[in-house]
């Protein structure tokens, strides 16, 4: 078998180059031969004339793995991640237990660090919309509830934030946009009810690329995020502002959406935890329609307990969404493990070393200290995966320009540069591509299986390099670096399209100090064991604290 993966060559662009390109791609009469051209450079050519024998797969619907879980070797005391320490939700609720401090203190705090990072010449631009008359209004609701003794549980008074890709009731939904979201919705979506029927915070809505279609989190609408451990560099997209809020100490937890790592990308970069489910098991309902086949929502949280805890309270069957009827029951460890005994873990190892070298340095460092810890250590082979970039692709990018198709004409130009070179290029695909997309889909599900047959998680880096910097002479409007992007994305694309769970968790720092994320792809429903094994890779990494830091809860 032959490794299929290559690095793929498209022009770098700044805003000039951009206004250029976007020009003619737009054209009726030059358009098409320029988007052509930039399909053959991106490797996309010839995928009309694929003739896959496999039935299209238009969900990825995926059976219960009945295979038994390796017994958890549990940690005899609590365990506790070596280097800085993030401000738990336990931080926060033992706040609130001991009187220390209320959650109106919280709010206020909160409000005022918000402020104290948009100044100076480089904002962070975590937020995008904040109610604080409703934060402050929830606050006392909390202090409340504290004060009478009766909690609504742990997350109760908890800030948490919401990318702007799902429904808060009173606020818009703008999907990162200029011109969507004119009425505030009148609804939580699902993980937002769900979160705040459990007390937590909801403290506004979370910056993102523009209708998610990049993975930067620059956004000539709403401001660049910036990654709180440089910001000079990108937060990752495109739930950049939810990456930002949390690795800056903003939140301890804050929801995202990943159509093709948006979740895993930007927790990655900014050196925290995300989860991207199983296909159904956590509600799309509330969330702006971008991508129906490949979305996830899911938290992006400091730690790995809280990702859990946040995750647990989110999934689960919902009436709203047909999607996450008749799911496995969930089910997470009691307790940090000791041991990774009987963890089988696989590797594909060319796939593995497609990085940048320290990328492959420390991600594999992590993975043979995780060897170290009773997990072993197996070689898989997964083949066609370019095919699966492609298909994965021409799906999301055909659902997206679908989804945005009564915007188009009237709002065309409202879009910013790169976003409208990417809806040029998806226009090109047509339903032959996309059929042809989910029949490969059904290819993967079960190249992915074969692949499963033997090992309990699949190890990748989460990104093929860190943060990229931002070129501050393209601000406001933004530039483009397809091949980049590309770069960013090569491990997280095939867990979408398939509907495998995975996780990203921190794997140590570059040279210019900048986080790199390990990814784990579990089995279908098989979030318990990728919480172990992120919960074991937490005991070993030392964490550093960022150079942006605007704590909420005084340690």
């Amino acid at each position: 078998m032959t490794y299929d993966l290559k690095d793929v060559s498209l022009p770098k662009l700044g805003t000039t180059g951009l206004r250029v390109v976007v020009a003619i791609a737009e054209s009726p009469i030059v358009g098409p031969l320029l988007v052509e051209k930039l399909k053959k450079d991106g490797g996309l050519a010839g995928f009309d004339q694929r003739t896959p024998d496999e039935v299209p797969t238009m969900y990825p619907h995926l059976p219960a793995d009945t295979r038994a879980l390796p017994p958890l070797v549990r940690a005899t005391a609590p365990t506790t991640a070596p280097g800085f320490h993030f401000p738990s939700v336990d931080d926060y609720h033992e706040a609130y237990r001991s009187g220390r401090t209320t959650p109106t203190d919280v709010a206020t705090q909160f409000l005022a660090r918000v402020d104290e990072s948009e100044r100076g010449d480089r904002p962070l631009r975590a937020f995008v919309a904040i109610n604080r008359d409703d934060v402050l209004a929830q606050a006392r609701a909390s202090t409340d509830r504290w004060r009478a003794g009766r909690p609504l549980g742990l997350f109760d008074g908890v800030p948490v934030g919401v990318k702007d890709e799902m429904d808060v009731a009173g606020y818009p939904t703008a999907v990162g946009t200029k011109f969507l979201g004119r009425t505030p919705a009148t609804h939580d979506a699902t993980v937002v009810a769900r979160m705040r029927a459990a007390g937590a915070l909801i403290v506004g809505k979370t910056n993102m690329h523009e209708i998610g279609i990049n993975i930067t989190g620059l956004n000539p609408h709403h401001g660049c995020t910036r990654n709180p451990y440089n910001d000079r560099y990108h937060t990752g997209a495109s739930s950049s502002g939810s990456g930002t809020a949390v690795a800056a100490g903003l939140v301890p937890v804050a929801i995202g959406a990943d159509g093709g790592g948006s979740i895993r990308i930007p927790a990655a970069l900014c050196g925290v935890v995300g989860i991207k489910s199983t296909f159904g098991r956590v509600s799309e309902h509330g969330a702006f329609p971008l991508c129906w086949s490949l979305g996830y929502l899911g938290p992006i949280a400091a730690t790995v307990r809280d990702t859990a805890r946040a995750w647990a309270i989110m999934a689960g069957h919902d009436t709203h969404d047909a999607n996450t009827a008749d799911k496995p029951e969930i089910s997470l460890d009691e307790s940090a493990p000791a041991s990774l005994a009987g963890i089988r873990l696989g590797i594909y190892r060319p796939w593995f070393e497609h990085a940048t070298a320290d990328v492959v340095q420390h991600t594999d460092r992590l993975l043979q200290q995780l060897v170290a810890r009773g997990a072993t250590l197996h070689d898989v082979e997964i083949p066609e995966l370019d095919a699966q970039r492609i298909a994965h692709i021409v799906s999301i990018t055909s659902e997206m320009t679908t989804s945005m198709e009564r915007h188009y004409a009237e709002h065309r130009r409202d879009f910013g540069l790169d976003v409208r070179v990417n809806l040029a290029l998806a226009r090109s695909f047509g339903a032959r591509d996309y059929l042809t997309a989910q029949r490969i889909r059904t290819r993967a599900q079960a190249i992915w299986a074969h692949a499963f047959a033997d090992v309990d998680a699949i190890i990748t880096p989460t990104t093929g390099q860190t943060a990229p910097a931002i070129d501050e002479r393209s601000l406001p409007n933004g530039n483009s670096d397809l091949s980049m992007s590309l770069r960013v994305m090569r491990f997280c694309q095939p867990a979408n399209l398939t509907g495998h769970p995975a996780i990203t968790m921190p794997a140590g720092y570059d040279s210019n100090g900048l986080p790199i994320g390990l990814q784990a792809i579990g089995r279908p429903w098989g979030e318990r064991l990728l919480f172990r094994i992120a919960a074991m890779a937490e005991q070993i990494v030392e964490r550093r604290a960022p150079t942006r830091w605007h704590p909420v809860l005084d340690a």
